[in-house]
């Protein structure tokens, strides 16, 4: 071999308490969710470290896309696989989550302990309309970069009208995919084997649900499988597999995302809290394995297949079609959780100045919205009017 590449491949290998340390410091202070995640992650291993070409890093974040999970999370785990192979991939992954993890099952705990009491429950009444205003604020700027064509605003229309009336949200989704593929393949694109077998991955049994923690892993292995979009598709299409089933109350899952903004790294990571609030510690752990342990077998897994999936024009246009479909799955799902959380003049008010204050400033941390929202909640509480 000859000497020059040798150093090469020497220059790209990092020790993987360096890679603990770096990833580690990026779950703690990681606030604002994947579009901060990724900038910070930039920073640390393209300007800092000089790890990565920006080219390269650009490589990784577009190959995060066409696979399912958290992409933040997921390019972490890009990461270390590339400076220290698959122990890199594991140890950039665990130290990116657990934080996350840990602090929201103490919260978790504390909810379940603490929330329904009166102290408590003020700064709730403030959060859950702040939430549906950021939701709804992120969604039109994620919209706007979803909207590549007239036929994927149709994708998306579709699908939110179809989730609107019960229509399971997973199902949607997916339809929307194979929409995507069919209009693409009408334009000319050419179906290859990958795609189709991407596409069938998806159909999984269902098992019958209880609240035990063997059905909670299933059912949080089965969305971390097939999650493609913004992590606040995951609340949709929990609003199928428990709201609706009786298992955890919409209550439970507005107070869940408004966790997930207020911990730092993935906001998967509410999977702990709603784990806990089923079925206790054992609940939690079963949901935090299962959301996550696709992500580290897809990452691994495909790793070597980045270069053909950024250049595959049919999970290009299949997956254009699914981003579509989840900003619109997003934007139904936040009717329904609206009729919960918007209840009178005072949780309109905080709600819509959640929702223009994430339009304007757009720089903005969302948890500092949440956390006004709960002030507001606060004060507004006392007013009996």
């Amino acid at each position: 071999m000859p000497k020059d590449l040798m150093k090469a491949q020497e220059n790209n290998k990092t020790s993987l308490l360096e890679i603990a340390k770096l990833f580690l410091k990026l779950g703690i202070i990681g606030f604002g969710g994947p579009p901060v995640h990724i900038a910070l992650m930039e920073q640390e291993v393209v300007v800092k470290r000089k790890w990565f070409t920006h080219e390269h890093f650009l490589d990784m974040v577009g190959a995060t896309n066409l696979i399912p999970g958290p992409n933040s999370t997921e390019m972490c785990m890009h990461c270390g696989h590339e400076r220290a192979g698959w122990k890199g991939l594991i140890v950039a992954g665990l130290c990116f989550i657990l934080p996350a993890v840990i602090i929201t099952g103490i919260i978790a705990y504390l909810y379940q302990q603490y929330g329904a009491l009166p102290q408590v429950e003020p700064f709730l009444y403030g959060i859950k309309p702040a939430i549906i205003g950021v939701i709804a604020g992120l969604m039109i700027s994620l919209g706007k970069k979803a909207l590549k064509s007239f036929e994927l605003g149709l994708i998306g229309t579709a699908a939110a009208i179809l989730v609107l009336f019960g229509v399971n949200e997973i199902l949607v989704l997916f339809g929307a995919g194979l929409t995507g593929i069919i209009v693409s393949m009408i334009n000319g694109s050419r179906l290859n084997v990958f795609g189709i077998s991407i596409v069938l991955l998806q159909i999984v049994s269902k098992p019958d649900v209880n609240s035990n923690a063997w059905k909670i892993f299933w059912i949080f292995l089965k969305v971390g499988a097939i999650l493609y979009g913004s992590g606040y598709v995951l609340f949709a299409f929990l609003d199928t597999e428990l709201v609706s089933r009786g298992l955890l109350t919409r209550q439970q899952l507005v107070d869940a995302i408004a966790v997930g903004q207020f911990t730092p790294g993935p906001i998967f990571s509410s999977a702990t809290f709603i784990g806990w609030q089923i079925h206790g510690w054992s609940g939690a752990v079963a949901a935090t394995i299962g959301i996550f342990l696709p992500s580290f077998c897809l990452a691994a897994l495909l790793n070597r297949l980045i270069p053909f999936l950024r250049h595959s024009r049919i999970m290009s246009a299949f997956l254009d079609a699914v981003n579509m479909a989840s900003v619109a799955i997003i934007l139904a799902v936040c009717v329904d959780i609206g009729k919960a959380a918007i209840l009178d003049w005072k949780t309109t008010l905080i709600a819509i100045a959640g929702f223009v204050v994430c339009i304007v400033f757009k720089k903005i941390n969302t948890a500092f919205i949440i956390l006004g929202g709960a002030v507001a909640g606060y004060l507004l509480s006392m007013v009996y009017v």
